[in-house]
């Protein structure tokens, strides 16, 4: 069976090809009058016709495509962003390439790469760390970024964040005011933006609350992951360091947290309460319920897609960040510290 064309489609709604071509494309769309495009769109729909890409990318130079590039596909925070990346593209007529890294800097490059020799016209980067050399070989290319949920030191890089201070700074008030006054921190990898920011608002609001300050109370966790978690809570418990509390860097440390519960006999929250940081989905079908932090992940995609077209619109706007608004969820993980 022959293919549609292009031109099949022109000569049923009647219009010249290019006309047709460009209310076919929503980047171009509102330049064609709002009763030819939906004539044009009815017939293609009709003669199923589908636009070729490749054909459209060898004739504009452009591919409409675009990397996101994710530490962890298992994570469960990660989906949400997706979503929100692909509820911008999708309507724009670019088409997200998904590659995951493993948190391996030599996989990374590799799949960096890989996206690059595809022609994606830019990059939406979920891996960022403090110090991060291939990024920053990228900028220096310019090849067009926005970082997602993290941020590095010393490049000029759009980046959407959550508002991590105020998110820990809840989380902390919401324990002080139940009455707890040595909080564990189980903090994340200091190479990411995420645990140091965090680290450092705990820090912050423990001295804020006038809790008690005490180095051990803070344990930098080398990754991100459930069982990580749990290695450093145990070390706290087998050191003796006395605590009521724990907030976790986010929610997969604290269910590693969950995890040391169950083994050791502690139950929460009658003798520890745990806070986590994400509000990653099913939280609230464990038991006890996990309190937490929300972050607007879907939100977070959504800006970050915006601003990358916004980029690569406008390749001479000066590079902006985005900070968005969190909240506590508060559920059964928390209550008053055992005596008081």
């Amino acid at each position: 069976m022959q293919k549609t064309t292009l031109r099949d489609v022109a000569l049923a709604a009647g219009v010249h090809v290019a006309t047709a071509s460009r209310a076919l494309n929503p980047s171009t769309r509102s330049l064609v009058n709002a009763d030819t495009a939906r004539r044009v769109s009815r017939a293609a729909k009709s003669l199923g016709y589908t636009p070729n890409p490749i054909a459209r990318s060898l004739k504009t130079a452009k591919s409409l495509s675009i990397g996101v590039v994710l530490p962890d596909l298992t994570n469960p925070l990660f989906p949400p962003i997706v979503r929100g990346i692909d509820d911008v593209l999708g309507p724009a007529g670019y088409s997200g390439l998904i590659v995951n890294t493993d948190n391996d800097p030599a996989r990374e490059k590799a799949q960096i790469e890989s996206l690059r020799s595809r022609q994606v016209e830019g990059l939406i980067v979920a891996t960022a760390r403090l110090d991060h050399p291939l990024l920053a070989e990228l900028h220096e290319q310019g090849v067009k970024m926005v970082l997602v949920n993290r941020r590095t030191e010393h490049l000029d890089v759009p980046a959407v964040t959550p508002d991590d201070a105020t998110g820990i700074a809840l989380a902390v008030g919401h324990l002080a005011r139940l009455g707890h006054r040595r909080i564990l921190h189980l903090a994340g990898p200091p190479t990411t933006s995420t645990g140091v920011t965090r680290a450092r608002a705990f820090r912050n609001a423990v001295r804020e609350y006038g809790l008690e300050e005490d180095p051990a109370l803070v344990v930098p966790c080398d990754f991100w992951a459930e069982a990580e978690g749990a290695r450093a809570l145990r070390e706290v418990l087998d050191a003796g360091t006395d605590f009521t509390a724990v907030i976790a860097g986010n929610d997969l440390l604290a269910l590693g947290a969950y995890d040391v519960c169950a083994e050791r006999g502690v139950t929460c929250p009658d003798d520890i309460s745990i806070v986590g940081y994400n509000d990653m989905p099913f939280l609230d079908k464990l038991s006890p319920p996990l309190t937490t932090v929300a972050v607007p992940h879907q939100q977070i995609g959504v800006e970050a897609a915006r601003m990358l077209l916004e980029a690569l619109d406008g390749p001479a706007r000066p590079a902006r960040s985005v900070l968005l608004p969190v909240s506590l969820v508060v559920r059964a993980s928390t209550k008053e510290p055992a005596g008081s």
